[in-house]
């Protein structure tokens, strides 16, 4: 049967809208709070060949990009002679997958009429993988947990136990991890329902035709929004904490007529410890930072991600190969947007933001009966990771999001999630005033967060933060965001990366990032900062120093706070 054009977009919206089905299905089954209440995650559809056609909206681009590529390697290793209807594929491999042992991603093939016609593909951040446990203290990847090479889960519908046995022996949380494995395999079974159901529905038997479509005009669009830009290079850098010492990643952007180069070299060569980036995750920021740039709303396919070429010199931090430890990739990938963004705003400037937060803001605790307390008997283990976000950088019209992941995108836990997890306490977590850098927009406000236990425990702290001696620059004349801070309750500093103990009855005490300034403080408008004021984001004395709000507009501003009333 022969389509029209119109039926061909009906059917990419479909796909886009059977993705998103996929990944929510794996939001309600998971077992991880991560992808539950965080939705650490990605789902997408490929054809035959492992091209990404579609992705889901709910996910992040470190997955989703990353994932594009994996479909094909999953095909190389599996080989096309031995796929068969009800094999379900694993993997966690950071090459070949989504960059560190802690993503499980999960590939389906998908037959119609006994043919193949494509492959659905999935991955989720698990809590545990064994090993040190997710953080930076390994040198090499042998350390960071088990790794699973791609093979099958399920061969025609048998699923492999002797694969079962051995990841439950080596993981601390074995029920949810494999509970979580499974929920990977349901929600591309229901991808696989629904995309049958919509070819039945068009009366085809493959997706080669509406492959071509989407592809074609993916490209197509996407090459002329490059097209309309200058020709031109520039480069860029970021310094940020690093482990023990800074890290720098530094980038050249070449537009040319169909493509646009990021070349990395020069960038700070590996580090000892886990915040090394393969490639893979790399390429996934430095293509996501370029699309919101200047096509944010052409769809995440094999053909819109192909005009974006990445570059990065092999054992740099940006191109880490085996067996370099990579758990915290995020680290460095979630930079990668800002160092491009300081390149590309010297080709077309007022477009991109100011720099923001970057990394996540996350902490795991490993909770365990406390060896000075009579209350211990009590007390059990456990392991809860939480996601948490300082602010992002102030945009060109716009003021920074507070307490809001960019460029991940994914969700700060609720309170009640992390507290129903396991035997840990969230004493405070609420908005960092002054925490955002001062500009004619304003930079988002990181949080405050003071975490503990329940009594009778004790625990190890691992601690995943960027910003403390780098905070966020921001951009034509906006201030810095306020930096990232760390200590006990009694006042003992800790360490910004790395496992650290925290004893019985002790407090974490956490400031976290602000993201910076765009334009000049002078010419922001009189009601912001006073809406600012009276909302409690700036302190009288910030509204005085950079604002210049005298004594009648803060009078004015109580006055309304007396009221109930807003600017």
């Amino acid at each position: 049967m022969k389509h029209s054009n119109v039926a061909y977009q009906v059917m990419w919206n479909r796909l886009i809208s059977v993705v998103e089905e996929q990944a929510q299905a794996l939001v309600r089954t998971a077992f991880s709070t991560s992808v539950r209440e965080a939705g650490d995650l990605s789902a997408g559809v490929y054809d035959v060949k492992g091209q990404m056609l579609a992705q889901a909206v709910t996910g992040t681009p470190g997955h989703v990009n990353a994932m594009a590529d994996a479909v094909a390697h999953f095909i190389r290793r599996i080989g096309t002679d031995k796929i068969f209807e009800g094999d379900i594929y694993i993997t966690n491999d950071p090459w070949e997958g989504t960059g560190h042992l802690h993503d499980i991603t999960m590939v389906t093939p998908s037959f119609y009429k006994k043919e193949l016609v494509g492959f659905f593909a999935c991955t989720a951040h698990i809590v545990d993988i064994g090993g040190r446990g997710f953080g930076a203290d390994a040198a090499s990847i042998y350390e960071e947990g088990l790794y699973l090479p791609i093979m099958k889960f399920a061969d025609r519908g048998q699923v492999d136990q002797t694969l079962l046995k051995i990841v439950r022996g080596n993981v601390r949380e074995p029920d949810q991890l494999v509970g979580d494995i499974f929920a990977l395999s349901t929600c591309n079974e229901i991808g696989h329902r629904r995309l049958t159901d919509m070819m039945k529905e068009f009366g085809i038997s493959d997706l080669i035709k509406i492959a071509e479509f989407i592809f074609e005009n993916s490209r197509r669009a996407t090459i002329e929004r490059i097209a309309s830009l200058p020709k031109k290079s520039a480069s860029g850098e970021l310094t940020i904490d690093g482990f023990e010492h800074p890290i720098n990643l530094k980038v050249k952007i070449s537009i040319q007529n169909d493509k646009i180069i990021s070349d990395f070299t020069g960038s700070s060569g590996l580090d000892k410890k886990g915040i090394n980036c393969p490639l893979v995750y790399t390429k996934a920021y430095a293509c996501y930072a370029l699309k919101v740039a200047i096509a944010p709303e052409i769809p995440n396919n094999a053909a819109s991600l192909a005009p974006f070429e990445i570059i990065a010199p092999v054992d740099t931090i940006v191109n880490a190969v085996h067996p370099a430890p990579v758990a915290l990739r995020h680290i460095i990938g979630h930079f990668v947007p800002d160092a491009v963004f300081n390149a590309f705003d010297k080709i077309v400037p007022s477009i991109v933001p100011a720099e923001g937060a970057g990394c996540l803001c996350n902490f795991q605790v490993s909770l365990r009966p406390a060896s000075d307390s009579t209350l211990s008997k009590n007390a059990k283990r456990s392991e809860v990771l939480t996601f948490n976000s300082g602010g992002s950088g102030a945009r060109p019209e716009l003021d920074g999001l507070s307490a809001t992941a960019f460029p991940s995108g994914v969700m700060t836990m609720p309170i009640e999630a992390t507290e129903h997890a396991g035997p840990v306490i969230i004493w405070r977590k609420e908005l960092r005033p002054d925490s955002g850098g001062n500009g004619k927009q304003r930079g988002g406000l990181g949080q405050y967060m003071e975490v503990g236990a329940q009594a009778g425990h004790e625990f190890d702290f691992q601690a995943m933060f960027d910003r403390v001696n780098h905070p966020a620059n921001g951009r034509a004349g906006g201030g810095a965001g306020a930096p990232t801070t760390i200590q006990q309750d009694d006042g003992t500093q800790m360490n910004g990366k790395g496992k650290q103990f925290i004893p019985n009855g002790r407090k974490v005490i956490m400031a976290f990032p602000g993201g910076a300034g765009y334009g000049e403080a002078k010419d922001r408008s009189l009601d912001q900062v006073k809406r600012d004021l009276l909302r409690g984001y700036i302190s009288i004395e910030t509204a005085a120093e950079y604002y210049g709000l005298n004594k009648e507009d803060v009078d004015e501003v109580q006055k309304a706070i007396e009221n109930g009333e807003d600017f």
